[in-house]
């Protein structure tokens, strides 16, 4: 499998990594002190085309595939993690059910503001008695002549608060097993959808976290998404894709880190040299340029199986975030240690990144579900509980 990327996604790495290092990697640190939802920054990514890379040209859109999508997600989250994850939800949770099981019309209608970033996406799936268990969810959606009654509560949802019409999972028939849950896209303004708490967090301080609430609201028909029963198959494959790009922000956590250490490394004077030239210093850092490397081959891989016709890729997508996320974790544990006591303070971005990583453990699936999903491929259903 080659992974040489090609003259246009080398071109676009080029020009966003040349964004972030002018326009984000100075703003990132402020932002995040003050938990500041990047807008401004949206709007010129916008502008850029930035945030419609998986939308078709005849929505506006760049047309452009996963790999690429997932190497624009990793620069941005070398310096601005938070920025990162709203772009990988947007474009994944928000874009992509739409772009795979939208009617016609629902991809004319929704798909052209999405690709300028006027619209943010979001899937609503997680409930306080549903996370890792999506057949737990009791969000219930009843058909009552030409539209549906959502009620039911969401929680930890990204984008939850700025999305314009975020996709909602709840069930139409609890009895149906698999098949008992559906996809709907409800739109901001419907009678009865309302936000409820947004959360603050250890890390991702700019990225918005929202409880949405659904008292008798009244979904239109023609904004279920697929066909009743879908909802689950809707949101797995979604979350397939997802995890590529949390294994990309992971792994661009993990540069950041690196790229602060080395520098630190260089500069920084003990014992009247480079603290860089102790082996103690320059071998973590060998070995997390190394686990890096494998990070983003996986990465890469899991995303050139997503973009080829008929492949399976859900294993390889589970492999790629366990792998980088836990990369992501030690590469910033490892940057502090690198940074001393200046590394446990505001004053260099590596606690920052150390805060921003561990959640990629946790959010579009834990790393033991991870583990679940790659044993079961492994060994049969039968074998996982």
């Amino acid at each position: 499998m080659d992974f040489t990327l090609n003259e246009e996604q080398e071109m676009i790495r080029d020009v966003v990594h040349t964004f972030v290092e002018n326009e984000i990697h100075p703003r990132a640190g402020d932002l995040d002190r003050r938990g500041e939802f990047p807008l401004a920054l949206l709007g010129e990514m916008g502008d850029m085309g930035m945030l419609g890379m998986l939308v078709p040209e005849e929505f506006g859109g760049a047309g452009s595939d996963t790999l690429t999508q997932a190497i624009v997600v990793e620069e941005l989250a070398g310096s601005f993690a938070s920025l990162s994850l709203i772009v990988a939800v947007h474009a994944w949770l928000g874009i992509y059910p739409i772009l795979r099981f939208g009617t016609p019309a629902q991809k004319a209608r929704f798909l052209p503001k999405m690709a300028t970033g006027e619209h943010l996406g979001a899937m609503a799936m997680t409930e306080p008695a549903a996370g890792s268990d999506p057949l737990a969810i009791t969000t219930t959606a009843v058909r009552s002549g030409d539209h549906y009654l959502l009620n039911g509560t969401k929680i930890f949802i990204s984008n939850g608060s700025r999305s314009a019409h975020p996709i909602v999972i709840a069930a139409t028939d609890k009895s149906h097993g698999a098949r008992s849950l559906s996809a709907f896209i409800v739109e901001r303004g419907t009678s009865g959808f309302s936000t409820g708490t947004r959360e603050e967090k250890l890390g991702m301080h700019c990225a918005d976290t929202a409880e949405l609430i659904f008292q008798d609201c009244a979904v239109p028909l023609e904004n279920l998404l697929g066909t009743e029963g879908d909802g689950l198959k809707i949101a797995l494959s979604a979350l397939d894709h997802g995890r590529i790009g949390i294994g990309a922000q992971a792994t661009g956590i993990a540069t950041g880190a690196l790229r602060a250490s080395v520098t630190y490394a260089r500069e920084r004077k003990q014992f009247g040299k480079p603290i860089g030239a102790f082996q103690g210093v320059s071998f973590p850092m060998a070995d997390m340029a190394t686990r890096i490397d494998a990070a983003r081959l996986l990465v890469y891989r899991a995303a050139t199986l997503a973009d080829t016709p008929g492949a399976h890729f859900g294993t390889q997508a589970a492999m790629a975030k366990l792998f980088a996320s836990e990369v992501a974790m030690e590469c910033t544990s490892r940057a502090i240690q690198i940074h001393g006591g200046y590394g446990y303070t505001l004053d260099y971005p590596v606690e920052r990144y150390f805060r921003d990583a561990k959640v990629t453990e946790i959010y579009e699936g834990t790393s033991e579900i991870m583990r679940i999903v790659i044993a079961r491929s492994l060994l049969g259903r039968e074998f996982s509980s």
